[in-house]
């Protein structure tokens, strides 16, 4: 079928089954692209084989429709052989930064627990709203763009408040003390950082530079329960779900928190960090 992009895995073709699901379900496909968190532009191009599902697509498109779980897990399982995505960041941004964010965000609210390592910048459900608009000033964004990028991410951050899932983040002290911002930026985006530490469902960590590190902090990434991995790569945001994948990831993680700063001892050595930015900002 000439412009049609087929994923078919192992006999079955995700889009025409689908497709078949949501004509049995006998439920619109407005408000099944609604209960599934995307445009009704973008379910209509996956039923109908214009579009490869992710994983995720087809985990919200099967529980939009209220799918028997045999049927979905076969389903699921085939989507998840083809296990790795990778998206270049110039396709984000063709379509737009702040639908990206909005897409993370759905896939965030499906998640009970979020891991986050971070090896270059604060993490984005942390970042303040002068902090997202300083680092995102140089990406080449039109005034309207970024505007629309800060109020995405920051309306992601709402998640964080939501008491039944668990947050964990950990950063290495470079991050903290790149100058990306201005000193007063960073001064109170610490102050942020340790805000939010406070809060119970919410654990930071800080991996100081002088700990014996486990590995090479080669990249930063994102822990969907234990079932999704996002990492960050300078061209490209890949998603890995092939459980042997993520497990690395798992591994990774853990091994980095053994090294962290947490609790209090975070708080005081991230609170120090903060009072010399406030010191250079006095003194400049």
């Amino acid at each position: 079928m000439v412009g049609a992009v087929r994923q078919s895995v192992n006999g079955v073709d995700l889009g025409r089954a689908l497709r078949e699901l949501r004509e049995a379900s006998g439920k619109e496909a407005k408000a099944v692209a609604r209960s599934a968190l995307m445009s009704p532009s973008k379910l209509s191009k996956i039923l109908n084989g214009k579009m490869a599902p992710s994983v995720a697509d087809v985990e919200r498109i099967l529980a939009a429709l209220d799918v028997p779980p045999e049927v979905s897990a076969q389903l699921a399982a085939a989507a998840r052989t083809v296990a790795t995505e990778a998206t270049a960041w110039r396709i984000y941004r063709r379509s737009g930064l702040h639908k990206h964010q909005e897409e993370i965000r759905a896939i965030e609210s499906q998640a009970k627990s979020l891991r986050v390592f971070q090896a270059s910048c604060i993490p984005g459900l942390l970042q303040s709203p002068e902090y997202i608009r300083s680092i995102l000033q140089t990406s080449g964004l039109s005034d309207e763009s970024l505007e629309k990028m800060v109020g995405a991410r920051v309306c992601r951050q709402e998640v964080l408040h939501e008491s039944r899932r668990r947050f964990s983040f950990l950063v290495t002290e470079s991050v903290l003390r790149w100058r990306l911002v201005r000193p007063a930026m960073m001064a109170a985006q610490l102050d942020k950082l340790v805000k939010v530490s406070r809060m119970a469902n919410i654990s930071v960590g800080v991996v100081p530079l002088i700990a014996l590190m486990p590995e090479p902090p080669t990249c930063s990434f994102v822990l969907f329960d234990a079932r999704m991995a996002v990492v960050e790569i300078p061209h490209a945001e890949v998603t890995a779900r092939d459980p042997r994948d993520v497990e690395q990831y798992v591994r990774k993680y853990e091994s980095f928190e053994r090294v962290a700063l947490l609790g209090d001892a975070m708080r005081e050595f991230v609170e120090r960090i903060r009072d010399e930015y406030v010191t250079e900002q006095e003194t400049a």
